[in-house]
């Protein structure tokens, strides 16, 4: 069985292989956008090349970007140690073309992309082909867009007709943002379940429909257009592939796994907790379980972003990460009974599993824990008390609704950011005004 690390290395290497040159990744925190406080997709970093602000030093490139989806349009937090496939921070695996019109045979488009995202799964991952579904854009009346008929007819070359399927604007058509860089785009799911289950029901069903094992697992978008503040789609000067695959969901396909966080990615910081709470993770849907898989995602993030240049504060992006820091602490002060600060010790695992594919964390790991361990000491000094508060709000709550004045004075007064509040709301079965 090949190791995260293994696999990682392969898809660089098959790049390599079609003439794209390794790019590091870029910084989880986004200090030169407005329209971004963190990277949330493997693009953002090329933004400018595919709006024409810039050429690009390169026609090809591939790259593992570290992203983080917790906010905004594509926000993944609530899904997070409940479900098996969703994460805060995570890495996504990806290869462009940027298209120059005095030189299109440096890039590719439709064509090469499919071919070569078939060929890697099946023939060098080993994928069986007949697990895979593709999606391609069925086109949009009331914006104006067509169907996407180039990527259906090369899908064909490749795999048989019933397992293309068409997809709606939310899921075939891909936006960064509100204003930026689309177009249509094609996915690759990957259908997990036992043989019986895949006999009992047909697997094109399930796409796209939230099954935990039928999941999409590479999305190849082909820029076309910019999205301009008024609505409306201008062709772009050019035209670009832009490709992302979750490496943490390709790595549970190629080990086996029913879960992400039963990979290699996560084992090793579950196994840190264990030890330190002095519990067994059982990869159930109890609290305890979910609360190991909350602490192994959101360490990650915690710990990547702060070795990045962004501390947890009161404002902007430093207070998401703080939001996701204090998160973290409660699951583990409530459900796996620990009252002292647990995040930090974690640092030392994560820095080393990663020395060779995102070296800053090594590099300032102390640093990083030392922020850590502040926050958690901080935090805990009003948590037990806020608690107890949120006990007494929620006996007291009419119509199962906590009032908008309580959640802020858990905020204000107790340090509780108002989706912890939300959060907690939800599992006493009421709602936050």
């Amino acid at each position: 069985m090949m190791t995260s690390a293994e696999i990682r290395k392969k898809f660089l290497d098959f790049f390599v292989s079609k003439g794209h040159t390794i790019v590091p990744s870029a910084p989880i925190v986004v200090k030169n956008d407005p329209t971004l406080k963190f990277t949330n997709a493997g693009m953002n970093q090329f933004k400018d090349y595919f709006l024409g602000n810039q050429k690009a030093p390169w026609s090809r490139v591939a790259d593992t970007q570290k992203c983080l989806r917790v906010s905004g349009k594509h926000n993944d937090l609530e899904e997070v140690g409940v479900d098996t496939y969703h994460h805060t921070m995570f890495e996504m695996l990806g290869n462009w073309s940027f298209g120059d019109p005095a030189n299109p045979a440096a890039g590719y488009f439709k064509k090469e992309a499919i071919a070569w995202s078939w060929e890697l799964l099946t023939e060098l991952y080993g994928i069986p082909k007949d697990r895979l579904y593709v999606t391609v854009f069925e086109g949009d009346k009331d914006s104006n867009l067509p169907q996407d008929t180039e990527a259906q007819n090369e899908w064909k070359k490749w795999i048989a007709e019933d397992r293309i399927l068409l997809g709606n604007k939310k899921d075939n058509f891909w936006e960064m943002g509100d204003t930026g860089p689309c177009g249509p785009c094609s996915e690759i799911h990957v259908d997990c379940r036992t043989d019986a289950e895949r006999r009992q029901v047909d697997g094109a069903t399930l796409v796209n429909n939230d099954h935990p094992q039928v999941i999409e697992i590479w999305n190849n978008v082909f820029m076309q257009f910019n999205r301009l503040k008024d609505g409306s789609l201008q062709p772009l000067p050019a035209q670009h592939v832009d490709t992302g695959m979750g490496l943490e969901r390709l790595v549970r396909v190629m080990q086996g796994k029913q879960s992400n966080y039963d990979t290699d990615i996560f084992t090793g910081t579950i196994a840190a907790v264990e030890k330190i709470v002095n519990k067994k993770y059982t990869a159930g849907d109890s609290k305890t379980d979910i609360s190991f898989r909350v602490i192994a995602d959101h360490i990650r993030a915690i710990s990547f972003t702060i070795a990045d240049g962004q501390l947890p504060s009161n404002t902007d992006a430093g207070y998401v990460i703080r939001r996701i820091l204090r998160r973290a602490v409660r699951y583990y002060y409530s459900n796996l009974d620990y009252k002292q600060p647990l995040l930090f010790q974690l640092v030392p695992v994560l820095a080393e599993q990663f020395q060779d594919v995102f070296p800053e964390l090594q590099k300032q790991h102390e640093f990083v824990a030392k922020v850590i361990k502040e926050e958690e000491e901080a935090f805990l000094r009003t948590l037990d008390k806020g608690l107890k508060k949120i006990d007494d709000i929620i006996q007291q709550s009419v119509g199962k609704v906590i009032a908008g004045t309580a959640a802020f004075e858990l905020y204000d007064t107790y340090g509780f950011p108002v989706d912890l509040t939300r959060l907690i709301a939800t599992e006493n079965g009421l709602t936050v005004d």
